[in-house]
């Protein structure tokens, strides 16, 4: 299967609930040193909007990923978690390249088109493990990934959005699990 085409800029999305929009990925961010690759289905509307990821203030996943990593990402200007995540091994992206999606639910993604995960994995040799934020972006991603996914640790973990339900304290007991994936040792231990 030919390679798929880099999805359009995220500048040129507006963040709309219309069905006629559609929604496109951020681009990746990982370099060299990535170890562990989350990935997410897609960004919600908030996020799309504050060309974040993760920009929905409800969303966990900065709190989370500060407990994993024993750094206060929380505190920090987004540019600077990025880079804090990078230095710690991490890297993020998104299943989902594009889609039509009212609002921000994964249950509505429709017409999508996936990134290109072996693509991007080649060119990203230490990585081990692959983690998926959320059932949708696990269901997806391992069916991209096909037989690859073999040759990774992969962790499925609950959704760090507001929309999964399940308590924080739940949450933060599986994301735990990542300090293992980046060698890291926190207060939670």
């Amino acid at each position: 299967m030919p390679p798929l085409p880099r999805p359009p800029s995220p500048t040129a999305v507006p963040a709309t609930p219309d069905t006629a929009v559609r929604k496109t990925s951020f681009a990746p961010v990982a370099n060299a040193h990535t170890r562990l690759l989350i990935l997410g289905s897609l960004p919600g509307d908030q996020s799309l909007a504050r060309q974040q990821y993760y920009g929905n203030k409800q969303n966990r996943f900065w709190m989370l990923m500060s407990a994993v990593t024993g750094l206060d990402l929380v505190a920090l200007p987004y540019e600077e978690r990025l880079h804090a995540l990078l230095g710690c091994g991490v890297g993020l992206w998104d299943v989902v390249a594009a889609a039509h999606r009212p609002g921000s639910l994964d249950s509505a993604i429709r017409e999508r088109a996936d990134n290109d995960l072996p693509g991007l994995l080649a060119r990203l040799p230490q990585v081990q493990t692959i983690a998926f934020n959320g059932g949708t972006a696990a269901r997806l991603g391992l069916k991209v990934l096909g037989p690859r996914a073999a040759g990774y640790r992969i962790v499925a973990l609950p959704s760090s959005s507001p929309a999964y339900t399940l308590a924080y304290e739940e949450k933060l007991r599986a994301w735990l699990g990542l300090s293992a994936a980046l060698q890291l040792t926190h207060p939670y231990d």
